[in-house]
């Protein structure tokens, strides 16, 4: 079991990283955080305990496509549609 969870940390952590790219403060800033709070939770050996951490990052990962998707509806927004109001 705890292979299985070994892999899934792994792949959190890579999806993680990859998202880190476009964030808003630069990725340096984003990876020092990420690498921070893995480091936090190394230690940890309850396999509920690591199910709860790794639906946590989940989550983040959905919050941080979520601020994405905006940032581009934003940009595409401005780019096509005229705010000027007569």
């Amino acid at each position: 079991m705890a292979n299985s969870l070994r892999g899934e940390v792994i792949k959190l952590y890579k999806n993680l990283l990859y998202l880190g790219r476009e964030y808003p403060k630069g990725a340096d800033y984003f990876r020092s955080r990420l690498k921070a709070a893995f480091l936090k939770n190394k230690d940890e050996t309850d396999p509920e305990k690591i199910k709860q951490l790794i639906a946590r990052g989940e989550f983040v990962i959905k919050e941080l496509e979520a601020l994405y998707f905006l940032r581009k509806y934003r940009a595409m927004k401005q780019r096509y549609y005229n705010d000027d109001k007569p």
